[in-house]
């Protein structure tokens, strides 16, 4: 169990001590090897369990560099830019259960939470498995509860713990990004929390 005294020696806010708690019961994160990790890892996803909504607010130059068959021209990209919600409608259409750009659903279920859900599929799955309707009240993930237990619900649905059992740090990695990206940040807020938890 983590106590309010772990949460302090991370710098992290008291309000996260019973939704981390929940999420590490109800997904047998019950070992200080998968509790550093998973807090590791949702740290560096969520600048320090600070930012849960995606950060859309992308320019011109972003938009084509992060998207470029979306955005394949400066008129284009122009368009679009610092215009999160615009963004959101554009590049998450027609993917991940979401319908055309007009539909809204692209802001309606951008990224949100510890490790992001995005999607409305997503949004579908992990309500089902949480037992709550998160596809007619998305913002929900948006706050410790929900934020934690999706985070909980993907960690356990790509099997995480394993690779956190063996200290595979990269194969985590590479599950929630897709890639290495902030490998070094990853790892040093894991062996922080393992510190922290061991002693």
């Amino acid at each position: 169990m983590l106590t309010a005294a772990h949460l302090q020696a991370l710098g992290l806010d008291a309000s996260w001590l019973d939704p981390l708690n929940a999420t590490f019961d109800r997904f047998a994160i019950n070992t200080p090897q998968r509790m550093a990790a998973f807090i590791g890892q949702c740290g560096h996803e969520s600048a320090g369990f600070h930012t849960l909504n995606e950060n859309l607010n992308y320019s011109a130059q972003g938009l084509r560099n992060t998207w470029p068959k979306r955005f394949p021209d400066d008129a284009t990209a122009n368009a679009y830019a610092r215009q999160p919600e615009k963004i959101a409608n554009k590049v998450y259409a027609d993917r991940m259960g979401n319908g055309n750009e007009a539909s809204g659903e692209g802001w309606r279920y951008h990224g949100r939470g510890l490790i992001q859900l995005t999607g409305k599929a997503n949004y579908q799955a992990a309500g089902t498995a949480l037992g709550v309707d998160l596809v007619s009240s998305p913002d929900q993930v948006a706050a410790p509860e929900y934020a934690a237990l999706t985070a909980g619900w993907f960690w356990d649905s790509h099997k995480l713990n394993a690779l956190a059992d063996k200290q595979d740090n990269t194969g985590i990695t590479k599950a929630i990004n897709g890639g290495t990206l902030g490998l070094d940040d990853r790892v040093a807020r894991t062996n922080k929390a393992l510190a922290v938890l061991q002693g």
